[in-house]
């Protein structure tokens, strides 16, 4: 499945359409699943990016620090607008979630050990993991391009997961290695 035609060009995208994309991202996202809406927005309905820039964002985003859902504003907002695109897509993807979580911080301290709230919260972290799980298995169609990416996935996973290896060295080691896989061969053809 190929990406969607690309939308308006980067130029032909306006400053407020930037906060306001971003703004509808950070009010209905929740939890990890914030990167399936980013995807949803910006490559399925905007047409702002393809699918291999988004993957290419992801990744950028992930070996930085701080949220990758903020690295992706200012990526993606950087692309369109310049600094002043990037500013209004971090301000527009934070500003519902710094709300929400102030009066959340406000309304758990008073009735956080309700029977209701700790249900509520159980539903929405097994939405977030839905959702993260259904756009792995998007992004992994796209971005998977044989048998050697499936064992480096597996691998990280494992190390992570199975035999406790911090996610910065487990991400070091696997991804040299797999950089090391991929390079360019003597014969110009890359490998994997």
């Amino acid at each position: 499945m190929s990406s969607p035609a690309p939308g308006p060009a980067p130029e032909q995208v306006t400053v407020p359409q930037i906060f306001r994309a971003f703004l509808l991202i950070g009010a209905t996202s929740f939890g990890g699943g914030v990167v399936a809406y980013l995807r949803s927005s910006l490559v399925e309905k905007h047409r702002w990016i393809d699918d291999r820039t988004f993957v290419e964002f992801l990744a950028i985003g992930q070996t930085l620090p701080g949220l990758n859902a903020t690295n992706m504003s200012v990526l993606v907002g950087d692309r369109l607008r310049g600094a002043v695109g990037a500013a209004v897509a971090v301000i527009g993807m934070c500003l519902p979630g710094a709300l929400l979580m102030f009066a959340a911080g406000v309304a758990f301290g008073i009735h956080g050990n309700r029977t209701v709230v700790v249900a509520m919260l159980h539903g929405v972290a097994a939405a977030a993991t839905g959702l993260v799980f259904a756009l792995t298995v998007q992004i992994g169609k796209k971005a998977l391009g044989g048998i050697a990416d499936l064992v480096f996935v597996l691998g990280t996973a494992a190390a992570v997961s199975l035999f406790h290896v911090k996610v910065f060295h487990a991400l070091l080691v696997l991804g040299a290695i797999s950089i090391w896989w991929h390079r360019p061969r003597a014969d110009g053809t890359a490998a994997g």
